[in-house]
């Protein structure tokens, strides 16, 4: 059966773990075969039949815990996000009191099943989930669905998890659940800002800014081209490397810039308005991508390119939405300028540098841009969005809050203007 799993085999896998099911072994065993019978039917696209072949392992073993994880996998397929914290949490709650005994009825089996089959596959689908991971999912999903408080909980804890030693806490065979940990101070960071908490944000923020500083060389030649040997000469590997290397530090950039856009929403929110300029027009404005030539760009390269170019966008428009609280209007021309640049056509920059426009008294000017920007189709900015790649989750509370919230009193506003200066009906 578990060849035939690895096969992709999928029926003739179920029928073979079942009758295996029916076979003489232990409690343990059973509870395994029935946990693979359930990633099985999850294979093929049948999750109400994983459900319950999950549910059976749990109650011929409630110590197969491997079960109740794949459990909450397959809620979080059906996107039934209350049923998957509840099992994630009685996942972790079990992981905690540590691993249970060994079952005194072992001892009367000479030759046991788990024994006797062993291979990749049963070792995959069998994991046993540490409570660092499992406490990373809780931390995640919760932020994802909107559970602020619940999220911030949860990233507090795991931050204290993480100190008792990440060697204990997380195998290092590339399997983990958990991101890079600079992501995981950035993700606590964006659910403490949504959570008001914004000096606790600020100093997340400042000790991923602090640790990320020194791995990040003063020249970072992104775009130089690099000519791609054969796969089989030893300088293949080479290039292999330097791209690793260049990926690693475009990573360690794009933390160090998003420490700085965070710190600079949450001096925002706390109505800072110079200590935001101040941070907005650092690392991520400047020295994030003046130290990076960006063309011609290696393929492997481009999803840390292209976040840093949204946190810059996302900069360059918090700093001029203080510069407009400042009342330094051409200032803020020039971010919002600065930030189409980065991103023709994006709503929220060209909304800002039509308001600009407006408040500098340029507002034949600013009608007409306002007038090319309603024309352009709103499904447009939807699927460039949906076409991309997804942008990390901590940049999340980032996006939130870049919004233009005055887009109907611009509207009215420049709707009369123009009746004012053309009496004409407008086409």
């Amino acid at each position: 059966g578990l060849q035939e799993l690895e096969a992709g085999n999928f029926p003739t896998a179920l029928s073979l773990l079942q009758a295996a099911a029916r076979g003489f072994c232990t409690k343990r065993a059973l509870a395994q075969i029935y946990t693979c019978l359930g990633c099985c039917a999850r294979k093929m696209g049948k999750p109400q039949t994983a459900l319950q072949h999950l549910k059976r392992a749990l109650q011929v073993d409630f110590h197969c815990l491997p079960a109740l994880s794949h459990t909450a996998a397959v809620y979080h397929e059906l996107e039934e996000t209350d049923a998957e914290l509840q099992a994630l949490a009685l996942l972790y709650e079990a992981l905690e009191k540590g691993p249970p005994a060994a079952a005194s009825s072992s001892l009367y089996f000479l030759i046991q099943t788990e024994v006797l089959v062993h291979t990749p596959l049963l070792a995959s689908l069998l994991r046993h989930r540490h409570p660092s991971e499992v406490k990373y999912l809780l931390a995640q999903r919760s932020l994802q669905d909107g559970r602020v408080a619940d999220a911030v909980e949860h990233y507090l804890d795991l931050l204290s998890l993480l100190q008792e030693g990440l060697q204990q806490q997380v195998p290092l065979d590339g399997g983990s659940a958990l991101p890079r940990i600079p992501e995981v101070f950035l993700e606590a960071a964006c659910a403490l800002e949504q959570a008001g908490r914004h000096q606790d944000a600020i100093t997340i923020c400042e000790e991923v800014i602090r640790r990320t500083t020194d791995l990040i060389p003063r020249t970072l030649q992104v775009g130089e081209r690099l000519e791609q040997p054969e796969s089989t000469s030893p300088a293949a590997g080479l290039v292999d490397g330097l791209l690793s290397q260049r990926k690693e530090s475009l990573c360690c950039l794009a933390w160090r810039a998003a420490g700085y856009l965070h710190q600079g929403w949450a001096w925002a929110q706390l109505g800072e308005s110079k200590e935001a300029v101040t941070q907005f027009s650092r690392e991520c404005l400047e020295d994030a991508v003046s130290r990076c030539v960006c063309s011609p760009l290696p393929e492997k390269l481009l999803p840390e390119v292209e976040v840093l170019q949204k946190i810059r966008l996302l900069a360059l428009i918090g700093r001029g939405v203080q510069f407009l609280e400042l009342e330094r209007h051409k200032e803020a021309l020039l971010d919002f300028q600065h930030g189409l640049q980065i991103s023709p056509g994006d709503p929220v920059a060209a909304s800002y540098l039509v308001q600009a426009l407006w408040n500098l008294n340029r507002k034949h000017e600013a009608s007409a841009r306002w007038q090319k920007f309603s024309k352009s189709p709103p499904e447009e900015d939807v699927q460039q969005e949906g076409q991309g790649r997804p942008f990390p989750l901590y940049l999340v509370s980032c996006l939130k809050q870049a919004t233009f919230p005055h887009i109907e009193s611009l509207s009215r506003s420049i709707q009369d203007y123009l009746q004012a200066t053309d009496p004409e009906p407008l086409s």
